[in-house]
């Protein structure tokens, strides 16, 4: 064989191990996200805290995750993207580690901070380390793989945490990350190859103090806004802050010779719209991850695992189409796939809004698992078709602005909804309420069931009466959170159709940019970005 063709053999292997490496890291982060919270009541009853504190758990979580995102573009260019990947991966393990021997509920939301910031810095330097390690001909295959482990880490994390809260202890929910994690930095440590430094970046000490207290100000006000009011006084100053904070911010990045997030990468019009795009679909994406399992265990009383179980097709079918639909991305571009992925999307989201108390659980799993395909087809090729057009030398920050993006895109979906579907129960239930007769022939039948199985009971005539009318008003209450859910499902429909119409300013076919495999462009003054349109 000639030496040529043996040593690109040789290249496709080590690219195929840098691969692996960062969609396991990426799957482990991610999966952190949920896959504590079916596992919030078992922690109150141990820590014996109330659901206010145990709700910082995750938050908490999500919050740190706003904060060191922004910075990890900087700390990749500054010490190495190997470096600080591997660096993570020990904070991520220790933080998991002591989330497991945790003591009370104060130490268990300080080790998921520190869990956080090892897993909010791999999440963007794994799609940079991507970028610098593989040609752009080859990214939507090379994407389409790593975004695997986005769509299957949300689904796998409430199944695998309702399991072993079940049936083993709710420490191994972090327990597991350490084997998995010691594993994926020795392999971050033999297959990486280390990147060269940027000299010369000034730290952005502005950038880093006001995007830290604005986001962290925005997403805690996203995260309680519904349960503290939007109109009280806490909401309203967190969003002041926010607002004050993102301003500075903005003005500061823009005129910072070495930005922390350079937001001048939103003059590239393909860039630009990938983020929307990509945001809109993360916020139809965790419409289903809230609503679904609210709907499964609420109102048809699932368990945390059955729902999981029940959830876990849909995140399958989605990892299945995203190799292929890398694939077709590279020889066909993003506007087709895009706009298919998101048509089968709006339809789909469109047909959960039918769903109600005696919809089969097949029929609502077949609506997932179509709306999954859709998802896999459009997902990664949307944010594919965006990074695509970078220069490989910012391809960190951009990759860091993008996962900051939606996450705060995410967040919002979730606090819209709640929101959204607040409003809209107590709308219906005012309706319903007042319908409710207790001389109509459906109260009556119920009233004379219970007087028969409450006879040998000894109960009295008043305390049928009362029991009938529980029931009655336990299922208007249901009946009008599916009625919400279903005004919350055609409100993602209709954000979807905005995603669908800005879909189609992607191009037909990719324009590569030319850059190959472990090649390094030496960094150009952030001040003249050329960015390929």
């Amino acid at each position: 064989m000639p030496k040529a063709a043996t040593a690109k053999g040789g290249e496709e292997k080590l690219n195929f191990a840098i691969l692996w490496v960062i969609v396991l890291g990426t799957f482990m982060a991610v999966m952190d996200g949920t896959i504590v919270n079916v596992s919030l009541p078992k922690m109150i009853s141990v820590f014996n805290s109330s659901t206010s504190q145990a709700q910082w758990i995750v938050t908490s979580y999500m919050l740190t995750l706003g904060i060191v995102m922004p910075i990890s573009g900087f700390l990749g260019d500054r010490f190495g993207y190997k470096r600080v990947y591997s660096v993570a991966m020990v904070v991520f393990v220790i933080g998991s580690l002591l989330c497991g021997i945790a003591w009370s509920i104060d130490s268990m939301i300080v080790f998921r901070v520190l869990q956080a910031v090892g897993g909010g810095t791999m999440q963007p330097l794994g799609m940079a380390i991507l970028y610098q390690n593989y040609p752009r001909e080859r990214m939507g295959s090379v994407l389409g793989i790593w975004g695997i482990s986005m769509m299957l880490a949300p689904a796998i994390g409430p199944t695998l945490g309702g399991y072993l809260v079940d049936y083993a202890s709710w420490r191994f929910i972090f327990y597991v990350n350490i084997p998995i994690g010691i594993l994926n930095l020795f392999m971050a440590k033999a297959r990486l190859p280390e990147t060269k430094l940027v000299q010369g970046r000034s730290f952005d000490f502005v950038g880093v103090i006001t995007s830290s207290v604005g986001f962290f100000c925005l997403l805690l006000a996203l995260s309680q806004g519904n349960s503290r009011g939007w109109t009280s006084p806490y909401i309203a100053t967190l969003l002041f802050v926010s607002l004050f904070s993102l301003t500075i911010f903005v003005h500061n990045e823009l005129n910072h010779q070495s930005p922390l997030l350079d937001l001048r990468l939103c003059k590239n019009y393909v860039y630009s719209i990938s983020l929307i795009v990509s945001s809109i679909i993360s916020i139809g994406m965790y419409s289903v991850i809230f609503l679904i399992p609210l709907l499964l265990q609420s109102i048809l009383g699932k368990s945390a695992f059955l729902t999981g179980l029940i959830l876990f097709p849909t995140a399958l079918a989605s990892g299945v189409v995203m190799p292929f639909s890398g694939k077709a991305f590279d020889r066909y571009g993003a506007r087709a796939l895009v706009t298919g992925g998101l048509v089968i999307l709006i339809i789909t989201t469109y047909m959960l809004h039918y769903i109600n108390a005696w919809t089969s659980l097949y029929v609502i799993m077949f609506w997932l698992i179509v709306r999954g395909l859709g998802m896999g087809f459009c997902f990664m090729p949307s944010n594919t078709a965006g990074m695509n057009t970078v220069p490989t030398h910012l391809v960190g920050r951009a990759s860091a602005l993008s996962n900051v993006v939606r996450q705060i895109a995410s967040a919002f979906g979730i606090a819209m909804f709640t929101s959204i579907l607040t409003s809209r129960q107590t709308e219906y239930m005012g309706y319903l309420a007042p319908s409710i007769n207790v001389n109509s022939n459906e109260f009556l039948h119920i009233q004379k069931e219970i007087m028969s199985m409450a006879t040998g009971l000894g109960m009295t005539t008043d305390s049928v009466m009362a029991m009938s009318s529980n029931m009655v008003l336990q299922h208007a209450i249901k009946e009008s959170l599916v009625l919400a859910m279903g005004d919350c499902f055609l409100v993602a429909s209709g954000i979807t159709i905005i995603a669908l119409v800005l879909a189609f300013f992607f191009k037909g076919r990719p324009k590569t940019a030319g850059v190959k495999a472990g090649e390094r462009i030496k960094p150009a003054d952030s001040t003249n970005l050329e960015l390929e349109v």
